[in-house]
């Protein structure tokens, strides 16, 4: 009996498909004191949570802040455009997987665990592109709510170079909050 049907399928399939993917490349370093404060997503790649039947995330910011015992508190709050701009928020840590800082390992609830992969940043942290291994979850976040064409241009090549279906993200809103 196969166990694993889908990777049996997947290795008759001619093409890509049959080809283990490679993940996606890093930055090479990440100085993680300079990813503190408040970041504003500025676009994603469409999720369940964000985007859903009853979800339209806008105001997203995810603010990062030093815990007196060194981890990383991450604070994600968002509005939703669908009920009345309802404020959420979710509360986590995020800690290197690695020496680099590029690959990080995000808690919430203390049950969910999640990659999240630094594939691009600005030299001077003004904007900084994450996604997930899988390449199902992708965010460009930035110092302020927008960013210059030329810069999400640049994120989007790399997005593209590094696997991400770049034509199916879409630019978070950021609205006014009454």
């Amino acid at each position: 009996m196969i166990k694993r049907p889908l990777l049996a399928l997947r290795a008759l399939l001619p093409g890509r498909l049959g080809k283990p993917r490679q993940p996606p490349a890093t930055v090479a370093r990440v100085d993680l004191d300079r990813l503190l404060g408040t970041w504003f997503e500025v676009a994603r790649l469409p999720n369940l949570e964000a985007d859903g039947p009853w979800q339209d995330s806008v105001n997203v910011t995810a603010t990062y802040t030093k815990r007196a015992d060194g981890r990383i508190f991450v604070q994600t709050v968002a509005h939703n455009a669908k009920a009345g701009m309802r404020r959420s928020e979710v509360n986590g840590s995020v800690h290197p997987a690695d020496p680099s800082g590029s690959k990080l390992i995000l808690r919430f609830f203390k049950l969910i665990r999640g990659d999240l992969w630094v594939i691009g940043l600005d030299p001077d942290y003004r904007w900084a592109l994450m996604g997930t291994p899988s390449r199902r979850r992708l965010w460009l976040i930035a110092r302020a709510p927008r960013i210059e064409p030329e810069d999400f241009d640049q994120a989007m090549a790399i997005a593209v170079a590094q696997g991400y279906d770049a034509a199916r993200v879409r630019p978070t809103r950021q609205r006014v909050v009454s």
